[in-house]
């Protein structure tokens, strides 16, 4: 194409330089010829009509002639012919066209202005197939640069898709290998053909919720939270775990070997020194999963709460009884697992929680008892004698609500939470109070994000009860036998309850 456009250049450069009066140079015949051709050239217009003045000067001029040839004797020359007697272009199977004599004879036979015209009309042929071939490769450069920006995006597609494809086999293969490991820790199990998360691995999501809390929480009462703390109080029984030989009672155990007729101390007839740390407790965790906590992400906030709390109460007294309740038109009471998996139901029966929690608490035998109730709005249903459940009705539901309310408070002991999440609406927060004051506890009004932590403090605070004990006079000591430690011969009647006592434990724990 370059080079098209410099042989053209180079032509036009000689049209501009030729002498039109005789034969051009051969590689601009064919142009010249297209020139000379053109209808409209002022050469092929035909010659405009003589007027009267000519054709009188002409009529004279063959009247003379006449009279010359008539009485002279002797023929008078032609006269030249006016204007254009010879056409330029002749007869071609293939159109018009100009042979090289003709084109020769053609360009003598021109006057000044017609050779300015033909030099003009050359040249703008000449521009003409300049501007052509430049529009052509112009539009071949276009279409050399779409095809290229195709290839590139073709190209980036293919790496985007690559790239895709590797992401996701790896991203199956983490996947793969997180199943096997959470099969083998027993994370998971496989149900049908799905696989279900189980006991373990919410418990061990509930610890991570629980430290992610702990952050949040003052210093008192992130210690609190940390396990067991030392009472200086013990209590002498028979070794019951392997872990307990680090506070062997040696002398007692020897001696009772000895009076058993053994050599040596054996594990049946081993004492060891057993700290008492707690108190025997019950915790009621009820929670409202009505359809309006699917609103603002309030019940996945008391769901992490709630397994949060959990591994507080476990952490704090493993023995612990927990009993978990959600609560719409009706009560169930749930484990972790179903906790995590709950959805949202339909209306808040609050007086159904509470009894609920009534029958839980009053024939438990512990000495520390806690509820802890979780809403975001009014009671809105309440069960009738009956047994159905009606909805709809605010100030029967109300009433139902207050009724239960002062049923369980009639449970000795008992601390009761109230836990109420913000709503616009301020008839909540005068509804949440009247049922916290009927119950004999506290009302705590929070939002989901702070959820957990007012959760976790409150249950920090609690009083522990702790079971003091004066050591008896000290028992004579064997003889040849060093005397047992003051601060450990509990053997009376603390000891008989200690060990009497059974494991009252719900949901796995």
């Amino acid at each position: 194409m370059q080079a098209r456009l410099a042989e053209l250049e180079a032509r036009l450069a000689r049209a501009r330089t030729a002498d039109w009066s005789r034969s051009p140079p051969a590689d601009l015949w064919e142009d010249v010829s297209e020139a000379l051709l053109l209808p409209d050239a002022s050469w092929n217009r035909p010659a405009p009509r003589p007027g009267i003045g000519a054709r009188l000067r002409a009529l004279f001029a063959r009247l003379a002639a006449w009279f010359r040839r008539l009485f002279g004797g002797r023929r008078a020359a032609p006269a030249a012919p006016s204007g254009r007697s010879v056409t330029f272009a002749r007869a071609s199977p293939l159109g018009r066209a100009i042979g090289a004599s003709e084109l020769g004879e053609a360009l003598a036979r021109l006057s000044a202005p017609q050779q300015q015209e033909l030099s003009e009309r050359v040249e703008g042929s000449l521009r003409a197939r300049e501007r052509a071939l430049e529009r052509d490769a112009e539009e071949k450069r276009r279409a050399v640069e779409s095809q290229r920006r195709q290839l590139e995006a073709e190209r980036a597609e293919a790496a985007r898709r690559a790239a895709a494809e590797t992401e996701q086999r790896v991203k199956e293969g983490e996947a793969r290998r997180l199943e096997r490991e959470l099969r083998e820790r027993g994370f998971v199990a496989e149900q049908g053909n799905t696989l279900v998360v189980t006991f373990g691995l919410v418990q061990r999501f509930a610890r991570l919720l629980l430290e992610e809390e702990s952050q949040r929480l003052p210093a008192e009462v992130r210690l609190s939270l940390k396990g067991e703390g030392a009472t200086g109080i013990y209590e002498k029984a028979r070794l019951r775990r392997a872990e307990e030989v680090a506070h062997l009672d040696v002398p007692g155990s020897l001696l009772a070997a000895r009076l058993a007729g053994l050599r040596h101390i054996d594990e049946s007839q081993s004492y060891v020194y057993r700290e008492v740390t707690s108190e025997r407790v019950h915790v009621v965790l009820a929670f409202d999963r009505s359809g309006s906590m699917a609103e603002a992400g309030k019940l996945e906030a008391a769901k992490k709460a709630l397994l949060a709390l959990y591994v507080a109460i476990r952490r704090r007294h493993p023995d612990a009884t927990i009993d978990l309740l959600a609560f719409d038109n009706e009560v169930e009471v749930l484990d972790l697992v179903s906790l995590w998996e709950c959805r949202a139901g339909s209306f808040t029966n609050t007086a159904e929680a509470l009894r609920a929690a009534h029958l839980l608490l009053r024939s438990s035998r512990a000495t520390r008892r806690e509820v802890y109730l979780l809403t975001d709005g009014l009671p809105e249903a309440y069960t009738g004698e009956d047994g159905r459940v009606h909805s709809g009705q605010l100030d029967r539901a109300m009433e139902a609500a207050l009724l239960r309310a002062t049923e369980l408070r009639t449970v000795r002991p008992l601390r009761s939470t109230l836990i109420l999440l913000k709503s616009p609406n301020p008839e909540y927060e005068p509804a949440a109070r009247q049922i916290a004051r009927t119950m004999g506890g506290e009302l705590v009004v929070t939002d989901p994000i702070h959820l957990g932590v007012e959760l976790l403090v409150r249950w920090a605070h609690g009083v522990e009860t702790e079971r003091r004990w004066v050591p008896p006079a000290p028992a004579a000591a064997p003889a040849g036998g060093p005397p047992p430690p003051a601060a450990a011969t509990r053997e009376g009647a603390a000891g008989a309850r200690g060990r009497r006592r059974r494991a009252d434990r719900r949901m796995g724990g």
